[in-house]
C-alpha cells in the first residue's frame, strides 16, 4: 500500500483569488506556446492594465502569465495568457470582479476564491515555471480533502515544496485550481511523473476513484504588481 508523509501544511492566505485567462491567439493543438506578436502585444496590455488594477480598493497584488506548455487534454483551458488577482479577501472578489478596470480585458474567469490550503510559498520567487492545475470533481467529493491526499506523493517524488491549492467560492469554469511553482522545467516535471508507477496507481487511481480530473497548465510570470 502506497504511504506517502503529508507535508507541512501552512494556514492558509486570508486573501481572495480572481483567476482570469485571455486568448491573444485562436486556440492551438500544440502543447508548446511560442512567442508570437499577438501574445507579446497581449501581454503588454495586461502589465499596463496590472499596474492600474493593482492601486484599485481591494486589491493586494496581480500577476501576469504566458502560457509555455498546456497538455492537449479535452476541457483543459488552453488560454495564451493569464491573470492572478489576489483581494483583501473574498468579499471584495466581486467589487473587483466587475469593476471597469477587469471587466473592460475580456477575461474569463477561470476561478473566484480562496485559499483552502497551502504549503510552502508559491511566490517566494517570480522565477521559473508556475504550473496551475485545473479539476474537474463529477462526484460529491470534497476536492481540497483529496489533493491534500496526494500531496505527499508530490513533495517526495517531484520536488515540489510549495502549493497553493485556491477553491472557488463564486460560480466560475472550475471549481478548484493548484497553483505552484516548479522546482524545474515543465517538461521532465511530466516525464517524471508519467514514468512513476506510483504516479499511476497512486495520483491517478485516487482521482479516478473520487471522479475528478487534472488539467494542468504551465506559465512564467509576464509581470507583478505588489507584494
Amino acid at each position: 500500500m502506497d504511504d506517502y508523509p503529508a507535508p507541512a501544511f501552512q494556514t492558509p492566505e486570508p486573501y481572495g483569488f480572481l483567476y482570469l485567462g485571455f486568448h491573444a491567439d485562436p486556440p492551438q493543438r500544440l502543447p508548446l506556446y511560442r512567442q508570437t506578436a499577438g501574445r507579446r502585444s497581449a501581454a503588454a496590455r495586461l502589465t499596463t492594465a496590472a499596474k492600474s488594477i493593482s492601486g484599485q480598493p481591494g486589491v493586494v497584488s496581480v500577476r501576469v502569465f504566458r502560457a509555455v506548455l498546456i497538455p492537449p487534454l479535452p476541457g483543459a483551458p488552453r488560454h495564451d495568457l493569464a491573470m492572478l488577482i489576489r483581494t483583501t479577501g473574498v468579499d471584495q472578489l466581486q467589487a473587483v470582479r466587475t469593476s471597469d478596470a477587469v471587466s473592460a480585458l475580456g477575461g474569463e474567469v477561470i476561478l473566484a476564491g480562496a485559499n483552502a490550503a497551502k504549503i510552502g510559498e508559491t511566490e517566494a520567487s517570480d522565477q521559473g515555471t508556475f504550473l496551475f492545475n485545473h479539476f474537474t470533481v463529477e462526484s460529491d467529493a470534497e476536492p481540497t480533502q483529496v489533493w491534500r491526499g496526494f500531496t505527499g506523493w508530490y513533495t517526495e517524488k517531484t520536488g515540489i515544496d510549495n502549493s497553493t491549492a485556491l477553491k472557488s467560492t463564486q460560480p466560475a469554469q472550475f471549481s478548484f485550481v493548484n497553483y505552484a511553482r516548479l522546482p524545474g522545467p515543465p517538461f521532465p516535471f511530466l516525464i517524471n511523473q508519467l514514468a512513476r508507477p506510483s504516479f499511476h496507481r497512486f495520483v491517478r487511481a485516487t482521482l479516478k476513484a473520487n471522479d475528478m480530473r487534472a488539467l494542468p497548465a504551465f506559465y512564467r510570470v509576464v509581470s507583478t504588481e505588489g507584494p
